[in-house]
């Protein structure tokens, strides 16, 4: 038996509403912070714990079953839903939280940031399906644009709070902080997104999101791993490469004959659906891929702390705020979005190419100017790739929609830091040799001699250009993708009871 999805009541609707978004976005808000916060941290964990072969474990284990749990979360908030599977998704996420924070060796702590992955991954999920749940068609874009703020800030918070905290405090707070946050949230939205009280049986597709989970598990820990772990052409790399293509094509068949397949292949016939999908595969590898060296070129090539970096990097935060800010507010008002993403896409394009031309001696105007432009396209393109896919979709697939556009914007931003982080380690090694090693996590320029320094800052510029190109050219193919984007306009319109 099973608990539809919820809705607001009409009665104290505006703030019940407030409060849901406030719940959530703080909720949303954790899980994106614990994909960046534990960078500045590594190094005291590493002194603490040890392990430093397996410190990227760290990092990979929350990204990859936070992607993978993604799908199967979108499936069992239509099916159970998203009030309840928000209780379980964010007691789990808790749960791992303390594990983490409890760790007593490297192995505990990269099982505890399994855990806390399996949770994590639910947030991105149910927090976005909650919107299509509790506001209008026409006024989705406006929260969207502040989820999109909140993804944005928890990158410039996340390295920026590890680093405070893990200096005053310990390392271990990066991660007991979430307890009396999380739950100060949970308490806010179970108070104010009530259940309907209505019970309806359904069945989940187990075999499929098995399959789905060894094929994307697969494949996100081959493009993290290979090149550095194991060689892509090694026996390891090619047999989990295979074991992610039989695994892929064997959910793909089990789809064809599921009574409720976790992803409905009908999607992809949507223009709406597919369009998005290849806009957020897009924006995912250059927010997540190329974004990922800029504090490594403010650190070693200009010299800036960590914190400073941090800092350096509002700009693009705040490009992201105003736009996708803006979007919101132009969806709400007019009700279309087809012009956001080509004008997102373009802002995108000419902010990546233009930071493929920095160099040591950038003035920071002119680097802060091409992250603003950069954000600006960000913003743009945030709200509509979730706002428009909720519009078009059935409501019964309203979560599993969201869920896809998630997997696959992880997916490409997984995708992106692979192939980046591999010509960037080339470039570097090409250029420096061994001495390329001397850059390791949470240290800078600071810490070598002044020649090494310089040839370090040299090395590092001409290592990132190919980075910035390559994301700008996908980024250009990313626009072409826009101009065939179709329009349904976002009308609000009145739900039936039984709907």
């Amino acid at each position: 038996m099973s608990e539809p999805n919820p809705r607001i009541t009409h009665g104290g609707e505006a703030k019940s509403l407030r409060m849901v978004i406030l719940s959530v976005g703080l909720l949303l808000l954790l899980a994106a912070l614990d994909q960046s916060i534990v960078s500045t941290a590594l190094p005291r964990i590493v002194k603490d714990l040890g392990g430093i072969e397996h410190l990227s474990w760290v990092v990979t284990a929350y990204i990859l079953t936070s992607t993978v749990v993604a799908p199967l979360y979108g499936k069992l908030g239509d099916l159970y839903g998203r009030r309840n599977t928000i209780f379980a998704s964010v007691g789990i996420f808790l749960l791992g939280s303390l594990a983490c924070g409890l760790a007593g060796t490297m192995t505990e702590l990269i099982l505890a940031r399994a855990l806390q992955g399996l949770g994590g991954g639910g947030l991105f999920v149910l927090a976005l399906s909650v919107v299509g749940d509790a506001v209008p068609p026409q006024d989705r874009g406006k929260i969207q644009g502040v989820f999109a703020a909140v993804f944005a800030t928890s990158s410039v918070i996340g390295p920026l709070a590890g680093g405070w905290l893990t200096e005053y405090a310990d390392w271990h707070w990066i991660f007991f902080i979430n307890l009396p946050l999380g739950g100060l949230a949970l308490v806010g939205f179970a108070a104010s997104f009530k259940p309907r009280g209505t019970r309806v049986s359904h069945k989940i597709d187990w075999w499929g999101a098995l399959a789905l989970t060894i094929g994307i598990g697969g494949l996100t820990l081959l493009t993290s791993l290979g090149g550095r772990s194991f060689g892509w052409t090694s026996a390891t790399g090619l047999g989990m490469g295979l074991v992610s293509l039989v695994a892929l094509a064997a959910f793909l068949r089990i789809e064809t004959r599921a009574a409720e397949p976790i992803l409905p292949l009908w999607l992809f016939k949507m223009n709406v659906f597919w369009v998005t999908s290849v806009l957020g595969f897009v924006v995912g590898a250059a927010m997540f891929g190329a974004v990922t060296f800029l504090p490594i070129y403010l650190q070693f090539a200009k010299g800036s702390t960590p914190t400073a970096s941090g800092l350096e990097m509002i700009p693009l935060t705040a490009g992201i705020l105003a736009a996708s800010t803006l979007a919101g507010r132009y969806m709400g008002r007019t009700g279309r979005y087809l012009i956001l993403p080509k004008l997102g896409m373009s802002g995108l394009a000419i902010g990546l190419l233009g930071l493929s031309q920095i160099g040591v001696e950038t003035p920071y105007p002119v680097f802060a100017g091409l992250l603003l432009v950069l954000g600006l396209g960000m913003g743009c393109i945030f709200p509509v790739v979730t706002t428009a896919v909720q519009n078009a979709v059935p409501r019964h697939t309203l979560g599993t929609a969201t869920a896809a556009g998630i997997l696959l914007r992880q997916l490409g931003g997984a995708l992106g830091v692979a192939a980046f982080g591999a010509i960037f380690s080339a470039g570097l090694f090409a250029r420096l040799g061994e001495a390329a090693s001397q850059i390791t996590v949470g240290e800078g320029a600071s810490s070598l001699d002044p020649a090494k320094a310089a040839a370090m800052a040299d090395a590092v510029v001409l290592s990132v250009h190919p980075i910035f190109w390559i994301a700008g050219l996908a980024a250009l193919f990313g626009l072409a993708f826009a101009f065939v984007l179709e329009e349904i306009p976002l009308i609000n319109r009145v739900v039936p009871k039984g709907e």
